[in-house]
């Protein structure tokens, strides 16, 4: 008898092929047997006769860990609800492992109080124990933060490394990789990796290589240097010798979305000439952004601190709002979502609060990066509809959500969350399969299933196959589409009826019935060269 059977489902494995009828049979965690299975029996049976069965959704931009959600919600109903049972989380240069010492996690986390959070790990095999003790609600796997090494050795933004910083680095590095982080991210954009230079990244990148460990990059421009920056992440990866996979893709800015075509033709380039490359996108085109990264990176150079120091003196100010009016984004449009400034002021845009205040909304920018000591963050309209659906329809993507797993709970809070934390899945789904018909199902699935799993080594799940881990989502084709919106985003999306995480059935009746079976996933494979 086995644990769980699903009848007369029409099964998408996650490879791209073409959909068919199955029935799927489960023990022990694991997915025994596909085919007619009518004779059969089990603990448990779904009708899934009308809907879709498809492996879980792997979220491989994910920021539950340092937005520390999973510590507060771990059932993480935001992404689960959305049929994700996998996230990848250590996105962007930042990772909560490994720390130098135990005050590091005050410059990693992202707009909350750390003080009120026990924590009590400094390497990776002692965080992934941590996370393992808090039972999420669906599997986690990390990759190791290129930010969170350098700010555990060099404590402060520097513009050289000093002797000896890359060699403690690289050590942090191969110990993490070791004890099961499955690759390495930076975070060019921000400030304290903004100075690093091609022969550091080459060097740690060799040894993600050499454990085939993937690269994941939040590239240092996403608007007029756009193109430059892709070519940077592509020659970094080659020397290195290493996958590369591009966060989040996209053209920041009207004047700038003429150069997401090239920058698409640049990955395809790479690639024929043997680069394994991809991005992920998520189907939004607003961002949702560190409002600091909006300014002239000559006035975030060496960290918030110093940021913040510039911007009190009269004279820089001005600079800085000279050269902010210069750079093609309209601040007036953008909506504080998220900041440690009055809750009353989220949901409000800046040109609201500049009007109330009788100034510019430059002025309005630095106004409340100063009262919020810098720690803010806005929602804009970044990318034009057309880039999106390119993106999506690239045989290169990946659909990732670049969100976090809140749950509705988290709306006392007052934060105004982009919805993508709610509804990416099911948004492609409802507007780029069935709406605009713009790519198939059986494709949307593997953007979703298969090639991550495939590209981040996570080798028994994102696809419907014996022995594999039972990750499956059964949702209704007709009716799979999100709730929530950029106004009103704490709301589950409809339409996905189970979600079966490690053999467990989680989600039920389009309601999360408090399983939490998640697995922590490492990484396996060892040095080749230790």
């Amino acid at each position: 008898m086995y644990d769980l059977l699903i009848r007369n489902g029409t099964v998408i494995d996650g490879s791209g092929t073409p959909m068919h009828r199955a029935d799927i049979a489960v023990k022990e965690e694991k997915i025994v047997a596909i085919g007619d299975l009518k004779s059969e029996t089990a603990e448990r049976t779904i009708n899934a006769d009308g809907l879709y069965v498809t492996p879980g959704f792997i979220d491989v931009n994910n920021h539950s860990d340092t937005y520390w959600a999973m510590f507060r919600s771990p059932g993480l109903q935001g992404m689960l609800m959305q049929g994700v049972t996998t996230i990848i989380g250590g996105n962007s240069g930042a990772s909560l492992a490994p720390l130098t010492d135990p005050s590091v996690i005050r410059s990693i986390q992202k707009w909350t109080d750390v003080e009120k959070i026990n924590f009590n790990w400094l390497t990776m095999a002692e965080f992934l124990k941590e996370v393992e003790m808090k039972q999420l609600a669906l599997n986690f796997a990390t990759l190791v933060g290129h930010g969170t090494l350098r700010r555990g050795v060099m404590k402060a933004p520097t513009k050289q490394l000093a002797p000896g910083d890359l060699d403690a680095m690289e050590k942090l590095l191969k110990d993490a990789l070791s004890q099961g982080a499955i690759g390495f991210s930076t975070g060019l954009k921000y400030t304290h990796a903004r100075s690093a230079e091609k022969e550091e990244l080459v060097a740690l990148l060799s040894l993600v290589g050499k454990n085939n460990g993937v690269y994941a990059t939040y590239m240092r421009d996403e608007g007029e240097y756009l193109l430059q920056a892709v070519e940077e992440a592509i020659t970094t990866a080659q020397e290195a010798g290493i996958p590369l996979h591009i966060s989040h893709l996209k053209a920041v800015g009207e004047k700038n979305w003429h150069l997401f075509e090239e920058a698409l033709a640049s990955i395809k380039t790479a690639s024929l000439n043997g680069l394994d490359i991809s991005f992920d996108v998520y189907p939004y085109t607003a961002s949702g952004s560190v409002l600091y990264t909006f300014l002239p990176e000559w006035v975030t150079e060496s960290g918030r601190q110093a940021m913040l120091y510039r911007l009190r003196d009269f004279k820089t100010r001005q600079a800085v709002i000279r050269d902010m009016k210069s750079s093609g984004y309209d601040f007036s449009q953008m909506t504080l979502s998220a900041s440690t400034l009055n809750k009353v002021m989220t949901r409000t845009t800046i040109g609201t609060i500049a009007k109330a205040q009788g100034q510019s909304p430059e002025d309005t920018v630095i106004d409340v990066l100063l009262a919020s000591a810098g720690r803010s963050i806005v929602s804009l309209e970044v990318s034009s509809p057309e880039n999106v659906m390119k993106a999506v329809q690239h045989p290169f993507s990946i659909i990732s959500s670049n969100g976090v797993g809140y749950d509705k709970e988290h709306m006392a809070t007052g934060d105004l969350v982009h919805p993508r934390s709610f509804g990416t899945f099911p948004k492609v789904f409802a507007e780029y399969v069935r709406l605009r018909q713009a790519i198939s199902w059986e494709e949307a699935i593997h953007k979703m299933t298969g090639k991550p799993a495939a590209k981040f080594f996570i080798r028994d799940r994102g696809l419907l196959r014996e022995q594999y881990k039972a990750d499956m989502v059964i949702f209704d084709p007709e009716t799979v589409a999100p709730r929530s919106t950029m106004d009103n985003p704490y709301e589950y999306p409809e339409g996905i009826e189970f979600v079966v995480v490690n053999g467990t059935v989680a989600v039920e009746g389009g309601s999360w019935n408090g399983s939490r079976k998640g697995q922590v996933i490492r990484k396996k494979s060892k040095f080749r060269l230790w």
